[in-house]
């Protein structure tokens, strides 16, 4: 492990910078125009001292869904820590896996990198970091390994999305709005080759790291950091400890837990009209809203009602249930302000228009430039990496460029389902390393993993990702076009 400790740069000072050079930007950008979400002209407006000054409150509003969520959330794991289950459970896994953690790590990215291609998960992994991390950490790695198999492993099948319908369905619903047709087949096969070839490189890469760390060749975190990491965990000697009863009880609710909130999420009426309809006559008597409808108000409550009947089930001392919640909930003030300010960026290039700008006239330029088909997907792609930097969202991405995209690539006879992938494998690698996408920073957070640190140690896997599926959908759209 590496003995040297240096000093960080502060994740705040990050997202502050980031934030006062879009706020600049916004000014060198004041009076350009636009067309605005009822086809009207608009300007951009140039970030105002009070849009600065409010940004990370702004923040605060914008994100309250995710940071309500977060909050309860912390609430839930410090009951469920209070147990004892998860630290000895984590223990007796390690144990009974006799050196084949990385088989763990192989399950567990595919898994992640489902959900992420089918609905998009991002902002419901943030609990997974967290246990993750531990449970690399007691296995022989750090966190960097646990804190990357949730990371890489829902980022890269969002990056590959195939029926996730805030990325695909987003923009094939902006292209067909406009009058353009969409083969859906084809889009698929694209999503699934770019899904399944970032999945192996970043699994490859994450193993790779992972032996290299438990040989004891040197982890990328500071002496310090590791030791941060582990009191943080849990450092107490529970390796030859056995689950009891009352734990092995807490560790199927907190199982249950995470099994309900991820069906709640998944868009059941976009996949299974059966299994909504199910879904809707059963399950709306917890939050109102049926399984599939879920947001993050509803798993918020989901989350505080399990850990209050975890804490009955599994805490000998009933009375300081109240006093956990207090203290889980004081433990992700920090990782909410982490995400306050994250979103603080995304709320001023909205109220400015700097975003929507941003992105017609880039697109409208790359679209009139000539090129071939081939030439024409490589730059729309870089230039999509680029516009995900300042509309992470997906589907706001998705909604502001197919509208612009799509018809002029139908026009040339080209592949719009390529086009649409470019859109949507942009922005999907982009939310691998953003400091604007709350639910990274966050995550990272909890993770106890410092987001420079991060960089550093994704940054040769980043660098092949963006060059091969560069490649990967430039090719597409020479050969389907």
């Amino acid at each position: 492990m590496s003995k040297k400790t240096k000093r960080s740069i502060s994740t705040f000072a990050i997202l502050l910078a980031v934030m006062l050079l879009v706020s600049i930007a916004t000014w060198l950008a004041a009076g350009k125009t636009y067309t605005g979400e009822n086809g009207e002209i608009a300007e951009v407006v140039g970030a105002s001292a009070s849009d600065i000054f409010m940004g990370p409150v702004n923040g605060f509003a914008d994100a309250s869904d995710v940071i309500t969520f977060v909050f309860c959330l912390g609430a839930f794991l410090a009951i469920v820590n209070a147990t004892g289950a998860l630290e000895t459970g984590i223990h007796t896994l390690v144990r009974k896996l006799h050196g084949k953690e990385l088989v763990l790590v192989w399950i567990l990215m595919f898994l992640f990198s489902v959900g992420g291609t089918t609905y998009g998960m991002g902002e419901e992994t943030v609990g997974f970091y967290i246990l993750l991390a531990a449970t690399m950490m007691a296995a022989g790695f750090d966190p960097i390994v646990g804190a990357a198999t949730v990371l890489l492993g829902a980022g890269t099948g969002v990056l590959g999305s195939t029926i996730n319908p805030f990325a695909t369905g987003a923009a094939v619903a902006a292209a067909t709005s406009v009058g353009v047709e969409v083969n859906m087949g084809t889009t698929y096969v694209i999503g699934i080759i770019l899904w399944l070839v970032s999945y192996l490189l970043s699994v490859l890469f994450v193993t790779a790291y992972a032996k290299k760390v438990r040989a004891n060749k040197g982890s990328i975190l500071t002496a310090a950091q590791l030791d941060e990491c582990q009191k943080a965990y849990g450092g107490k000697d529970v390796t030859t400890a056995k689950l009891t009863g009352r734990q092995k009880a807490v560790l199927w609710l907190f199982a249950l837990s995470f099994v309900v909130m991820i069906l709640g999420f998944i868009p059941w009426g976009s996949l299974s009209e059966t299994m909504y309809n199910a879904f809707s006559s059963s399950t709306t008597w917890l939050t109102g809203a049926c399984l599939g409808d879920w947001w993050f108000y509803d798993a918020a409550t989901w989350f505080l009602l399990m850990g209050i009947i975890i804490g009955i089930v599994g805490l000998e001392d009933k009375g300081q249930l109240m006093k956990l919640i207090a203290n889980g909930f004081s433990d992700m003030v920090s990782v909410n302000l982490v995400i306050a300010m994250a979103r603080a960026t995304s709320v001023i290039m909205s109220t400015t228009g700097l975003g929507t700008w941003l992105v017609e006239a880039s697109v409208t330029a790359l679209s009139q430039s000539g090129v071939s088909a081939g030439v024409f997907a490589l730059l729309d792609y870089i230039l999509h990496v680029g516009l995900s930097f300042l509309v992470p969202s997906s589907s706001g991405l998705a909604g502001l460029s197919a509208p612009i995209v799509s018809p002029i690539v139908s026009q040339l006879g080209w592949s719009v389902e390529t086009s649409i992938m470019i859109n949507v494998a942009a922005n999907g690698f982009v939310n691998l390393f953003t400091p604007t996408c709350g639910f990274i920073m966050g995550g990272l957070a909890l993770a106890r993993v410092p987001y420079e640190s991060w960089l550093k140690w994704a940054w040769k896997l980043l660098l092949t990702l963006f060059v091969v599926v560069g490649v990967v959908l430039t090719i597409a759209m020479a050969v389907l076009s």
